[in-house]
């Protein structure tokens, strides 16, 4: 696992084998950058449930001003850490990810660009866009991007693109404005 673009370009990602964690594929990676690569640029992002944090190290990696990770698993939090060591604009949040979107709520924190890529299984989607949704966190022009395996959820927002790579399903959203 490493940075596929950008300015940390080949740098290596630990965590692939973090259990409960299921990475992005690099060319899964590398189609979805290049779907939203006009976003990135100065962008405030969200990557809710981290993991390895290859998707908000990316979007750092292409530009993006900040992200903020969060977790709720100890483990992931140090190979966050690691991953994110001389990475300019991180901030790493061990949190629950409902809590972590009341904090940024009630500290009037909104983002260009949210990653949604929860642990299979769970069917956090959906949930998540509603709360993102309740507390405004999205900003006008932003977009929310869901990787997701089987999981149906409502569409809060609209689908501006869908893509499938084998097992794995790329649905970025936006608000209706």
């Amino acid at each position: 696992m490493r940075v596929i673009s950008g300015l940390y370009k080949g740098k290596k990602l630990l965590g692939d084998n973090i259990e409960g964690t299921r990475p992005t594929m690099d060319r899964v990676k590398e189609s979805l950058f290049g779907i939203i690569q006009n976003k990135v640029k100065c962008s405030i992002c969200l990557d809710l449930f981290a993991g390895s944090g290859a998707l908000g190290i990316e979007a750092l990696s292409n530009g993006a001003l900040s992200c903020y990770f969060v977790d709720n698993n100890k483990k992931v939090i140090d190979i966050l850490n690691k991953n994110t060591l001389n990475i300019k604009g991180t901030n790493i949040i061990f949190s629950e990810y409902n809590e972590a979107l009341k904090k940024f709520k009630n500290n009037n924190i909104k983002f260009d660009i949210i990653f949604l890529d929860p642990p299979y299984k769970l069917n956090l989607i959906e949930p998540s866009l509603k709360m993102i949704k309740a507390y405004d966190l999205l900003n006008d022009n932003g977009i929310i991007v869901c990787e997701y395996e089987t999981e149906v959820f409502n569409n809060i927002y609209n689908i501006i693109k869908e893509k499938k790579y084998g097992s794995k399903n790329i649905r970025i959203l936006k608000k209706d404005l």
